[in-house]
């Protein structure tokens, strides 16, 4: 999921005290204390949010830090917080500017008081402002909206501040708002069926209306976004971003599904990636990204970063603090791909309230860049931190959180959970599964109900033992747990194996996960390998991506043993389409 701005997205983890109605926490840890990283509601222990770095939450006392869940950090000056506890109750503190904390007054606090009304209401995604106004959706799909509203960037139809979180309900009555973004003055919504609705200030065209009038409620953004599915929006001050998934054909004759990006409003250091400084009052297509998968894209104050499915970083924007990463100062008007040392990112982070930007690498490095802490930091450097939180935490300014901070619970079991934890436990199976001389505990019930392939084999049969040989214990095993959990838990490498097991079974969901497993892991080295299992599995779209990536990685690609070792027929159907692709013009 991507990020938006000052903008938040994550689950909430509630655990209520089941023996009070009001779901007071009724005992805290008394051998621990703030640095104990753990608390007791209910007698059950959680785990701790660490939200030490920000020093508006120094204001909070040990008891109250240890119940944190959720919190975010906001202001021109970093000094204003929201946090949602194990009870699922809100609370705010700090200097309180125009209301933004939604408590009923303008008073500043540096003790946190409760948020009555938003109490209960599961937030799922929350973005600010620069007013500051803040916009929440919670997991029922309503958008509440409070704070600044100068330029009807609550979306209520008028101009007065809000002091108090209130419903914005325009155009949005039956639509479920999964995700919502700020920039300055302006807010975005994406809903669960891929619509973009905006509203605020629009002086630049940032809410897509094809004027600059500010738009006082919710407006739905069509132009080139009509029929197409939005999978992820982003804001920067004063413009806007989209991801679409819409299956659009890169080249005629090939079938592709490309996700496509596009930008709207001001473009004045090129932050829209058009190749030009021309505001944009509809939304536009990002043309040089055209054939690159995009999965995240997050924004600065005059800048973007954008992630793709192979691990690339892209920048454009404004750059007079190094922002993008290009070992320069100058602007890029167009998508400029960074120098990452081959290191495979898998996030992005920026915010739009400063210049700093931040990735995370498949093996668990973070780098920032940009303005730090007073310095232009031009090339992304490699920190001792072990999240892009902390880079805003310590670097940025102001310090504010790019997203929602957000701890899971490790002691209220759901359902998923509870089917999870029993996987392969002897305590109550009443099934075995003999692969590679180790057993595999399951619950035939639980195996009828996910797999037809289960349901026929076991209606027909009463053992409680069955011996496998056709696949590893490896691959089995992660096949037996997918079943449990609805996710694999295998290397990539290891992911061609499963994808066989699935194609047999013929688990389309399964295989699909395979797929987008096998990607992660792809090189130039293993590209052909990945490439004939795709076809020999029928991996349509593992096929296409393995094919792309042999294709922008051609001279490399065909270097390596496993090319010269390709099957003829495979490899003459290779040749065919990289010609069709253009992949051996001069």
């Amino acid at each position: 999921m991507g990020s938006s701005g000052v903008s938040w997205v994550g689950p909430l983890i509630v655990v209520r005290d089941q023996a009070h109605d009001d779901g007071v926490v009724s005992k805290l840890d008394n051998d621990g204390g703030a640095g104990s990283g753990c608390a007791v509601v209910g007698e059950r222990k959680h785990s701790m949010l660490d939200v030490g770095k920000w020093p508006v939450f120094a204001l909070l006392s040990p008891e109250e830090l240890r119940l944190v869940r959720q919190a975010c950090v906001f202001g021109t000056a970093a000094n204003e917080a929201l946090y949602v506890t194990v009870t699922d109750e809100v609370f705010a503190l700090g200097t309180n500017c125009t209301g933004c904390l939604g408590l009923g007054d303008m008073q500043s606090t540096i003790e946190s008081r409760r948020i009555n009304i938003l109490c209960g209401k599961k937030i799922v995604s929350l973005s600010c402002g620069t007013g500051p106004h803040v916009v929440i959706a919670t997991a029922d799909g309503e958008v509440y909206a409070w704070g600044h509203n100068g330029y009807s960037q609550l979306g209520n139809g008028t101009t007065n501040h809000g002091l108090t979180p209130a419903l914005v309900s325009t155009n949005l009555i039956n639509k479920r708002v999964t995700e919502v973004a700020c920039g300055s003055h302006h807010t975005i919504a994406l809903t669960s069926e891929g619509e973009v609705f905006a509203w605020g200030y629009n002086n630049s065209g940032q809410v897509g209306s094809g004027s600059t009038a500010n738009q006082p409620t919710p407006r739905r953004v069509s132009s080139c976004l009509q029929n197409k599915v939005v999978v992820n929006i982003a804001c920067g001050q004063l413009c806007s971003m989209a991801v679409l998934d819409n299956g659009e054909v890169a080249h005629p004759t090939l079938l592709m599904n490309y996700i496509t990006t596009y930008g709207w409003g001001y473009n004045c250091n090129g932050q829209l990636g058009l190749g030009n400084n021309s505001n944009q009052q509809t939304p536009c297509r990002i043309a040089a990204l055209q054939g690159v998968n995009i999965v995240q894209v997050v924004c600065g104050y005059a800048h973007t970063l954008a992630l793709t499915d192979e691990g690339f970083v892209y920048a454009w924007g404004a750059n007079s603090y190094g922002q993008l990463g290009t070992g320069s100062k100058c602007n890029q008007a167009l998508p400029t791909l960074l120098s990452v040392d081959r290191e495979r990112m898998v996030e992005v982070a920026a915010c739009h309230t400063s210049h700093t930007s931040a990735a995370k690498s498949q093996s668990g490095q973070v780098l920032m860049w940009g303005h730090c802490r007073g310095q232009a930091v031009t090339l992304p450097h490699v920190t001792h931190f072990s999240s892009t939180d902390d880079v805003f935490a310590c670097f940025a300014t102001p310090a504010v959180t790019w997203r929602l901070l957000t701890v899971d619970g490790d002691d209220y079991l759901t359902v998923a959970q509870s089917l999870k934890r029993e996987f392969d436990s002897p305590e109550i199976s009443d099934l075995k599964f003999l692969v590679d001389g180790k057993c595999i505990y399951v619950h035939k019930a639980l195996l009828k109900i996910r797999c037809e392939h289960f349901r026929a084999l076991l209606n027909e049969t009463d053992e409680t033992a069955i011996e496998v040989s056709q696949f590893s214990y490896l691959v089995y095993r992660a096949f037996l747990e997918y079943l449990y959990t609805d996710t694999i838990s295998l290397h990539p490498e290891d992911a061609v194996g499963l994808l066989d097991l699935a194609t047999y079974y013929r688990e389309t969901r399964l295989k699909r996960l395979c797929q987008e497993t096998i990607k992660r892991g792809i090189s130039e080295d293993n590209a052909i390998t990945l490439l004939s299992a795709a076809v020999k599995y029928e991996a349509r779209d593992l096929e296409e991506f393995c094919f792309k990536f042999c294709v922008n990685h051609l001279t490399a690609v065909t270097q390596t043993q496993a090319f010269a070792d390709m099957d003829h027929d495979l490899l003459k159907n290779f040749i065919s389409k990289a010609s069709r692709y253009g992949a051996f013009k001069n």
